[in-house]
């Protein structure tokens, strides 16, 4: 038996006897749960529902979905939500909240119940994520280079050329196969018909794909037989594929690759170092590395050894202190030598984050055709650019209907839901729009798609998302099939961000006509 199955068979053997103990707290009869699945079953709701209205999925993993509940009552779901949080815990999967004065360490919140998409599907996803990659990293070659897209108008020159995260030190460097972005995650969501849109792109420093896989390692602990039942798509080896990937983006073979943290203080930290451990690679901080003759060194207990790749989970910003911020700590005095010459990758690019700018999202669909020559196979959700006069008149017109984001904005921060806001709120940001419109977009407020998840008071529908991670070399594009799903655990609420209350589940893509 390995370490983690033992230390997760403790922690169910726990849970299990306190649920026996607290067995009045949930409602817990079998017949009161049924009756609780039928009522579910016959909601008429407004939105898309991916359990009960997809269209394209045979029904079996529905069925033995639905079957699997029914044997289960909420006081079993309960137990078993609470065993991943006591994983969770156990093996440190926390996430910090900037601003929180007491700086406390919170838990995702794991939902037991699944998310399921059909391998048809997924195919039209995946396809479409890797096609806008494609698109985004010639973007960024073009931009660096021969600007191409910017003289003919189709994004606006100074738009680009002024962007905070646009680095002229960039300018004329060519990187191996023109990848910028190596890990990229795209944020996904359905429509009330069941459309697929992209919502944003993130090719800074995605994250999240711990979540991912350890959520999949919770389900097959948690729901061996349901697992085996729908025979799930794996995604267990991300960490092999991301550690080739990477490899394949050096300019050497059998490169030393290390993952490069801020600290562990960072929200992410756990992140960083469950990455350099399934890819068993260094995980490092500024003080490990040095450079020297433009070759970046890792201290060992050996002595020192050159660095080819450094997957980075830090910002631009804090990079180089020679280079960028003269203040930071975090970074290494003359990285970005050292990569301009390249002795070293850094993955991803210093630069990447113009391309993945809420201002910039509107034109991927045009980039698309540019560069590819293709018609986009994702659709993008409709954006208002409050820097053009016409679109702000439209936005402060209808601001109580849409849903307003800072350019540079993450994690669910700096946002408006017009039809959630209540006056005060619409004001404050009207005065916003008014004095800086550059630094906002808008987008109508879309009616996200909802999946069964358990909440207190039974199961419920609450809206979600999706991110695929797509792995980019200069020979291929991998992208695993499942990603993270993120669930608004609150009712009512469109925003799934950790960050904001929102959760996570385990994302099954299954061959709908086997499973």
């Amino acid at each position: 038996m390995l370490k983690e199955d033992y230390k997760l068979d403790r922690i169910l053997e726990s849970v299990a006897t306190n649920s026996i103990q607290k067995s009045t707290q949930y409602t817990s009869t079998k017949a009161a749960f049924e009756q609780n699945i039928h009522k579910y079953k016959e909601l008429n709701s407004q939105f898309f529902n991916e359990l009960l209205d997809d269209k394209s999925m045979s029904g079996n993993a529905g069925r033995n979905i639905e079957m699997w509940l029914s044997q289960h009552s909420l006081n079993d779901l309960h137990a078993l939500n609470d065993a991943a949080k006591s994983h969770f815990l156990y093996e440190g999967i926390t996430f910090s909240v900037y601003g929180e004065q007491e700086g406390v360490e919170r838990t995702i919140p794991f939902d037991v119940i699944p998310r399921i998409i059909a391998k048809k599907q997924w195919n039209t996803i995946s396809l479409g994520c890797s096609q806008r990659v494609r698109a985004l990293n010639l973007f960024l070659h073009d931009i660096y280079h021969q600007q191409e897209i910017l003289k003919s108008g189709i994004v606006p020159e100074l738009q680009v050329l002024t962007h905070e995260a646009y680095q002229p030190h960039m300018f004329g460097h060519s990187l191996k196969g023109k990848i910028y972005s190596q890990i990229s995650g795209i944020d996904i969501i359905r429509d009330s018909t069941g459309d697929f849109y992209v919502l944003e792109d993130n090719l800074r420093t995605p994250s999240g794909v711990s979540y991912m896989l350890e959520g999949r390692k919770i389900s097959q602990k948690l729901m061996p037989d349901l697992c085996k039942q729908n025979n799930i798509s794996a995604i267990e080896q991300y960490p092999k594929l991301l550690r080739e990937i990477l490899a394949e983006n050096a300019y050497v073979d059998n490169p030393m690759i290390v993952v490069l943290t801020p600290g562990r203080y960072n929200s992410a930290y756990y992140e960083h170092a469950f990455l350099a451990r399934e890819m068993d690679v260094p995980l490092v901080t500024s003080k490990d590395l040095f450079v020297e003759n433009d070759k970046a060194y890792v201290k060992t207990i050996r002595g020192r050894q050159q660095v080819h790749v450094i997957y980075r989970r830090l910002d631009d910003a804090f990079i180089d202190p020679l280079c960028f911020r003269s203040d930071s700590t975090l970074g290494v005095p003359g990285l970005m030598s050292a990569y301009l010459q390249n002795n070293v990758v850094i993955a991803n690019a210093p630069g990447t984050g113009v391309a993945d700018d809420k201002s910039i999202y509107p034109y991927v669909d045009k980039m698309i055709k540019f560069y590819l020559g293709e018609e986009p196979i994702l659709k993008n959700v409709p954006t208002y650019q409050c820097r053009e006069q016409q679109d702000l008149d439209y936005v402060l017109e209808n601001l109580e209907k849409l849903v307003v984001k800072e350019a540079q904005g993450s994690g669910g921060y700096g946002m408006l839901i017009g039809p959630h806001a209540c006056e005060k709120e619409l004001l404050a940001f009207r005065d916003k729009l008014i004095a800086t419109p550059h630094l906002y977009i808008a987008q109508p407020t879309l009616e996200l798609s909802v999946s069964p998840t358990l909440t207190d008071k039974g199961i419920a529908e609450r809206h979600i998302d999706l991110r695929p991670f797509v792995l980019s070399s200069p020979y291929r594009t991998e992208i695993v099939q499942g990603g993270l799903t993120r669930v608004a655990m609150e009712e009512g609420s469109l925003v799934v961000n950790s960050s904001q209350g929102g959760g996570i589940k385990d994302t099954w893509v299954v061959d709908s006509l086997h499973s």
